[in-house]
């Protein structure tokens, strides 16, 4: 039984546009090496044959994954999520208690987290301990590198 995942919008297009190029591009041009390599002889001793045939049956299984995935996504309707307290698709200003830095994080799906543009995961420790608090709570954080004390100074969509 597969597992529902959640997304936005932008990140089920990501989905589907990565399906597309596998099926429109990849798939033909492992037909073909494989029809080049089925050209050259003898199957038996084709090394060039194994290889495209052991390459089409991984894209095969991505592709087959991915559909998996696509099929069982539900997309988040931020229009539905209270934005007085963290939830995921928040926009969340943080300041460091201790050292005075102040950092803004969007918590998003596991899928789509990328921290240089400052996306965190919601099973980020950052993004766990976040959920749920409103502006002005303060909260202590475990993360790797001990606890860290962070208020909330702003959450915004």
């Amino acid at each position: 039984m597969s597992q529902v995942k959640y997304y936005t919008e932008e990140g089920l297009q990501k989905l589907k546009d990565e399906l597309e190029h596998l099926i429109k591009v990849e798939r033909p041009s492992i037909s073909k090496q494989i029809a080049e390599a089925r050209d050259k002889g003898d199957l038996s001793e084709n090394a060039e044959y194994d290889a495209a045939k052991n390459a089409q049956g991984l894209l095969e299984l991505k592709i087959a994954k991915l559909q998996e995935v696509i099929r069982n996504v539900r997309v988040i309707d931020e229009s539905k999520l209270d934005s007085s307290k963290v939830l995921i698709l928040s926009n969340v200003k943080i300041k460091n208690l201790k050292t005075g830095a102040v950092m803004t994080y969007t918590i998003v799906p596991e899928k789509e987290a990328n921290i240089k543009e400052g996306k965190i995961s919601v099973n980020s420790p950052i993004a766990k301990g976040l959920f749920g608090k409103s502006v002005g709570d303060k909260v202590d954080i475990e993360v790797p590198a001990g606890t860290i004390t962070f208020e909330i100074v702003e959450i915004s969509r």
